[in-house]
């Protein structure tokens, strides 16, 4: 029996959100279209391989305590992963702030579109240019 839409994106986010803890590149890549878009409020719109290597070089251990995953009740191919992230910086540095994590898949179940939403006010003090 074939899950279902809903259950299939739930487990992308989980998905997602593990690897992106764990700062596999390459497995959370594999999540995506190779073509998706990303939108971070820090680095504006990118392709995933350049966005996430990104990510990880300015990245140091980080921990992820997801706090929610919403399907969308419309039937749109939508969820969003809501989390904390206490994002350590290659630094050595830390930062600590609630994010939502819009996705869109296609019809494989593979992330299309993905908007990165967060208050950058509080942290811009701390990460600054290490995305540079």
């Amino acid at each position: 029996m074939a899950s279902s839409p809903e259950a299939l994106y739930t487990r992308q986010v989980r998905n997602y959100l593990e690897e992106l803890e764990r700062g596999d590149v390459a497995a959370i890549c594999a999540l995506f279209t190779p073509d998706a878009q990303i939108f971070s409020p820090f680095l504006g719109w990118m392709l995933p391989a350049p966005f996430f290597t990104k990510v990880n070089a300015a990245s140091g251990e980080s921990r992820i305590t997801t706090i929610d995953i919403c399907v969308s009740t419309t039937g749109a191919p939508r969820a969003t992963g809501y989390f904390i992230y206490d994002w350590g910086l290659s630094d050595g540095s830390a930062v600590r702030f609630e994010c939502v994590d819009v996705f869109e898949f296609n019809d494989d179940g593979l992330i299309e579109r993905m908007i990165i939403v967060y208050d950058t006010h509080p942290i811009r003090s701390t990460v600054g240019d290490k995305y540079a």
